[in-house]
């Protein structure tokens, strides 16, 4: 099932050139922030991503990056149904 296979590894899935390298460059932000570079933004709109879908992914990207540094520095713990890895409706 493609879900199990990005939820696995994603690079080894069966996914088509432009979702590898929009989610190349999620993990580069997420790992290693000052690693970015312009070049990362270029090979993005080489896949015909439009600067609005680069921005919207950098953003949620990030917010996701920030609400877990948050919850971590907090101690928050997760809610049951996160932890099974399902969503909140079931």
């Amino acid at each position: 099932m493609l879900i199990e296979a990005v939820k696995t590894d994603y690079r080894t899935a069966d996914i088509d050139p432009p979702t590898r390298a929009l989610l190349d460059v999620c993990v580069k932000l997420t790992l290693t922030p000052a690693a970015m570079e312009e070049t990362d933004i270029e090979e993005l709109r080489g896949h015909d991503f439009s600067d609005e879908a680069i921005h919207d992914a950098v953003q949620v990207t990030a917010y996701f990056n920030y609400i877990n540094r948050v919850c971590d520095g907090l101690g928050v713990d997760l809610e049951e149904w996160m932890v099974q890895g399902k969503s909140k409706k079931g």
